[in-house]
C-alpha cells in the first residue's frame, strides 16, 4: 500500500512538471471560467444560477478527456511499461495512480471555481452542497473513465489530440453548459443523452434528485468501468 501511494504521489508531481497537462488541468479552465463567467453574467443575469455547475463540468470534461490520457500513452507506449513488468508491478497500478492524481488536480480546480465564483460573479451556490459535491464526484469519475479508455486505446499523442477533441467539443456544445440544450435540434438532443457532461448538468441543475434521474449516468459509468477493465486486462497480457 505504501508503494502504491508513493506511485500516486510521484504521478501527481510529474503532472505538475508537464506544461501541457497543467494547461488543461488548471490554466485553460480557470481562464475560461474568468472570461466566460463575466460574459455569461453580463448577457444573461439568470446564468448566475448555473454558472458554477457549467464551469465545473467544463473543467472536469477538459481535464479528464484532454489531460488524463497523456500520461497513460507516455507509459504504456514506451519502455516504461517493460520496467513495470521487470519490477513485477501490475500494469493497472499506473492507470489507477493516474486516475487518482487527475482526480486530485480536477478537485483543486473545482474548489477554486466554487470558492471565487460567488465572490466575483455573485454565482448561486447549490442549496444542498453535500449532494452537489457527491454528484460532482460522480461526474469526475465518469469523465476520467473516458480519459482512461482513451489513454489505453490510442497509441500516440497526435491521434489523442484529434480524438479527444471529437469527444470534448460535443460534450461542451451539446450538454447545455453553453446554452439551453432545449434549443438544439431533436436529433442532437438524443445524441447528447449518452454524454456524461449532459447527464451531469441535468443532475446538478435539477431541483430534486431521484434514482430515475441518476440511472443514465450510473449505467454509463458501469459500462465505462467494464470497458476499462477489459482494456487493462488486454494490455497486461500483451
Amino acid at each position: 500500500m505504501e508503494a502504491f501511494m508513493y506511485n500516486v504521489g510521484l504521478q501527481w508531481k510529474l503532472d505538475f512538471r508537464n506544461k501541457g497537462i497543467l494547461l488543461v488541468y488548471y490554466i485553460i479552465p480557470l481562464v475560461f471560467f474568468l472570461f466566460m463567467g463575466g460574459v455569461f453574467s453580463s448577457i444573461n443575469p439568470e446564468s448566475k444560477n448555473t454558472l458554477i455547475q457549467s464551469m465545473s463540468i467544463f473543467t472536469v470534461t477538459m481535464a479528464a478527456v484532454m489531460g488524463s490520457p497523456t500520461p497513460l500513452i507516455n507509459l504504456y507506449r514506451s519502455e516504461t511499461k517493460k520496467v513495470y513488468k521487470v519490477g513485477n508491478i501490475p500494469l493497472w497500478v499506473a492507470a489507477v495512480s493516474n486516475f487518482i492524481s487527475a482526480f486530485i488536480h480536477i478537485s483543486i480546480s473545482f474548489i477554486i471555481i466554487f470558492a471565487i465564483a460567488p465572490i466575483i460573479f455573485k454565482a448561486k451556490i447549490s442549496d444542498n452542497v453535500l449532494v452537489y459535491f457527491i454528484l460532482l464526484v460522480l461526474c469526475i469519475i465518469t469523465s476520467l473513465l473516458i480519459g482512461t479508455i482513451l489513454g489505453l486505446l490510442i497509441k500516440n499523442t497526435s491521434k489523442l489530440t484529434m480524438i479527444s477533441q471529437l469527444v470534448f467539443l460535443p460534450s461542451i456544445m451539446l450538454s447545455g453548459i453553453m446554452f439551453d440544450s432545449a434549443l438544439l435540434p431533436k436529433v442532437f438532443q438524443k445524441v447528447s443523452e449518452i454524454l456524461p457532461a449532459t447527464q451531469s448538468m441535468k443532475l446538478m441543475t435539477s431541483s430534486y434528485i431521484d434514482f430515475k434521474l441518476m440511472l443514465p449516468i450510473i449505467l454509463i459509468t458501469i459500462a465505462l468501468i467494464i470497458v476499462t477493465g477489459i482494456l487493462l486486462r488486454k494490455i497486461s497480457v500483451e
